[in-house]
């Protein structure tokens, strides 16, 4: 079965319990990072009335030892609420709320990465970085297999899926409608969506996002998508490189800018930092997918729209460079640029603070030391 059984249950019956009137009581659903730096759990509470602001939602905890977080011995995790949203699925007055999670002794879990890049971000915040970030997933049936394409076999050759239409391109379109509603319903900064060059590829866009936003913003727009995803009995994959062969794979193009790269005659700090990224490219890789670039080394191919992993490279409208300068950009002599090399399951928190630090923190360093 391509589908999940809990998907074929009865919705009606569901819809009639989801409008149940629930007095002034509010559900506050939690929602973090797990121990590999790609999951998301939540849990849910009861709330006596709606929260208006986060100071409002309460510190709670959860068992690490079953996140892959902390040992059985000393489990108890920290859920410190960061970022407040409106429920699509319970609807209002219901909340998600996306947390940091810390460990016994206050100290950020590993693959808290929130913690680390809005130290960055308080440093840089006067020169006001904008991000905006590409999310491409697969969609997959349950047998691991991409949605839609023929059990025995594979549909035709890349080429008429990209922004396709009709039933022999486009697989999956109600997924995708229903999870972009589900953000703007919520509050995510979600500014587009598309269908991708692989059959079963889509991808959906976030920003611009100021800052730290940018990271919260895309983590809970995944969490959505994999509720959605749930709701109708798929998966959505983030795997670099979900099928082997002449397949694009899937990243998180990042776009990037500061107010100075905005403004008239920014195409000169535009460059200054893609200099300073060629310098630090290995890092970057290290860091642009959660295994230190094992995920990126199956994506990163020089084939299909990216870039090789062993070099850097960048250019002007070019999709297999590192660094794409988009055309219009290179004409106004300002704007931004994006980094096509982090992956689709990349930490957006690991990808924008090391970005802002190569660009923004490594050119004050300079300064102070000349």
């Amino acid at each position: 079965m391509s589908v999940s059984e809990s998907s074929l249950l009865c919705k009606t019956l569901r819809r009639h319990y989801l409008s149940l009137p629930q007095g002034q009581k509010c559900q506050v659903t939690y929602v973090w990072i797990d121990g590999s730096g790609e999951g998301l759990r939540n849990k849910t509470r009861t709330l006596e009335q709606e929260p208006k602001r986060l100071e409002d939602i309460p510190e709670w905890n959860f068992d690490g030892s079953s996140t892959s977080q902390a040992e059985g011995s000393n489990s108890d995790m920290f859920l410190i609420p960061i970022c407040m949203f409106r429920d699509p699925f319970t609807l209002d007055p219901n909340k998600l709320i996306l947390c940091e999670v810390l460990k016994y002794n206050r100290k950020p879990a590993e693959t808290n990465h929130r913690y680390r890049c809005n130290q960055v971000m308080e440093e840089v915040k006067e020169q006001h970085p904008w991000f905006g970030m590409e999310q491409e997933y697969t969609l997959l049936g349950m047998d691991g297999y991409p949605y839609g394409w023929p059990k025995n076999g594979f549909p035709g050759p890349q080429g008429p899926y990209y922004c396709g239409v009709g039933a022999d391109r486009a697989y999956g379109r109600d997924i995708v409608e229903c999870h972009y509603k589900a953000c703007l319903y919520a509050g995510i900064r979600i500014c587009g969506t598309n269908a991708e060059v692989m059959p079963s590829q889509w991808e959906f866009q976030v920003g611009p996002c100021e800052g730290i936003e940018m990271g919260d913003h895309l983590w809970m727009a995944r969490f959505l998508l994999h509720r959605v995803c749930e709701d109708f009995g798929v998966v959505a994959s983030l795997d670099p490189k979900p099928m082997k062969g002449n397949w694009n794979g899937a990243g998180c193009h990042t776009n990037f800018s500061t107010e100075a790269m905005r403004a008239e005659g920014g195409l000169s700090h535009i460059e200054k930092a893609i200099d300073k990224l060629s310098a630090k490219h290995q890092e970057h890789i290290r860091v642009y997918d959660p295994h230190g670039g094992l995920d990126n080394k199956r994506r990163l191919t020089g084939q299909h729209e990216t870039s090789s992993i062993e070099g850097f490279s960048a250019g002007v409208a070019n999709r297999g460079a590192s660094i794409r300068i988009p055309r219009q950009v290179g004409q106004d002599k300002c704007g931004y640029f994006e980094d096509r090399r982090p992956s689709a399951n990349c930490d957006p928190y690991a990808v924008i603070g090391a970005i802002t630090r190569t660009c923004i923190l490594l050119e004050a360093e300079n300064e102070e030391e000349s």
